[in-house]
């Protein structure tokens, strides 16, 4: 898909206070490094996290998307009323019903004509948020779009963290799917599309593959939100959704490069959803990427869900790795799989 009437108008990202290193976590889980005779330091090893963070005790979803949009409406011109659309987007949700979205709308005090609802497509949430919105403004149902998304990690490392210890008749072996999850972090993104009346960075392609025959490769628990003390797991088969991921991207990327025109070589910047360092490695290798070219967080902020690519990107400009002129790739995996990937010009 091409676009020419749809623009990235304004960014915004929280970041939470409380930082987690993996020598943190693994001090927490040496009774189980002890009886497996793991070698400390192993987690940072195979991940490349140094860091994660957490939200304070309590903090919901909601909260930290309201503030993202907060940001994101403070450094916008498009009036709150024009915003026609908006979309919470993270795989972290406040309840099962209503829409998380309605909470983060009546935060930011966003107009009553406003289609309002969830998104849930695990990691790749925003950028299939982006598509929605991309598409409502192409056509002209709406004028403006806001995307939103608040991760909120900590049920969830700290439910895998006590399974680890917990459980004697682990193996070094079957131990392995529970390591994925002691990657993740929390934080909290915002993002306003509009029309080109409004300005900003223009989006320019997309392109999308969906390889759902491999959805048992990484599988969360019941739907129940991602409140502080939710019983939250997941089981993911790492070894193999990292070479299926990689396979679903290099189809993705050949549709993207068909459609938009591009080339690896005329791309300036290029931001990524952050598993480990093994997987970018692995990704950058069979797409034919400089590395040179990434923009990464992973090493202070973990893999941090929706929100890992899109705050790379908003990371990247606050850096100045994002001029006027430079050309953006987006590249989106999320268990499933799906994967799309969108480019943007600064």
């Amino acid at each position: 898909m091409i676009y020419r009437q749809v623009f990235l108008e304004s960014m915004g990202y929280e970041l939470p206070p409380l930082r987690v290193s993996s020598a943190e976590l693994e001090n927490r889980l040496a009774p189980a490094y002890e009886r497996l005779r793991l070698p400390a330091g192993r987690l940072e090893l195979m991940t490349g996290i140094k860091e994660r963070r957490f939200w304070e005790p309590g903090m919901r979803p909601s909260q930290g998307a309201i503030l993202a949009g907060k940001k994101a409406l403070a450094n916008s011109k498009i009036p709150p009323e024009q915003i026609g659309c908006l979309i919470n987007c993270s795989v972290s949700r406040d309840f099962l019903e209503p829409a998380t979205a309605t909470v983060v709308h009546a935060g930011l005090g966003l107009a009553e004509d406003a289609l309002v609802f969830d998104l849930s497509n695990a990691c790749l949430g925003i950028l299939s948020g982006m598509v929605v919105v991309a598409n409502l403004i192409e056509t002209g149902r709406i004028q403006a779009g806001m995307l939103v998304a608040g991760e909120n990690g900590r049920s969830l490392v700290e439910n895998t963290v006590a399974a680890i210890n917990g459980d004697l008749r682990l193996t070094r072996q079957t131990v392995k799917p529970y390591f994925a999850s002691l990657t993740i972090g929390s934080g909290a993104v915002a993002l306003i599309m509009g029309g080109p009346q409004f300005g900003g960075h223009r989006l320019t392609a997309e392109a999308t593959v969906a390889a759902t025959e491999y959805n048992h490769l990484c599988r969360g628990s019941a739907d129940q939100g991602m409140e502080d003390g939710a019983a939250t797991m997941m089981n993911t088969d790492s070894e193999a959704l990292l070479h299926s991921g990689v396979d679903t991207a290099f189809r993705t990327w050949r549709k993207f490069l068909a459609e938009s025109g591009l080339t690896a070589e005329s791309l300036d910047c290029i931001c990524t959803h952050q598993v480990g360092s093994a997987h970018k490695r692995l990704l950058f290798e069979r797409l034919g990427l400089d590395p040179r070219k990434d923009y990464s967080n992973l090493e202070s902020m973990g893999n941090v869900g929706s929100v890992s690519c899109p705050m790379a990107m908003m990371m990247a400009a606050d850096a100045g790795r994002l001029t006027s002129g430079s050309r953006l790739a987006l590249l989106g995996i999320g268990s499933g799989i799906n994967c799309t990937m969108l480019g943007v010009e600064w």
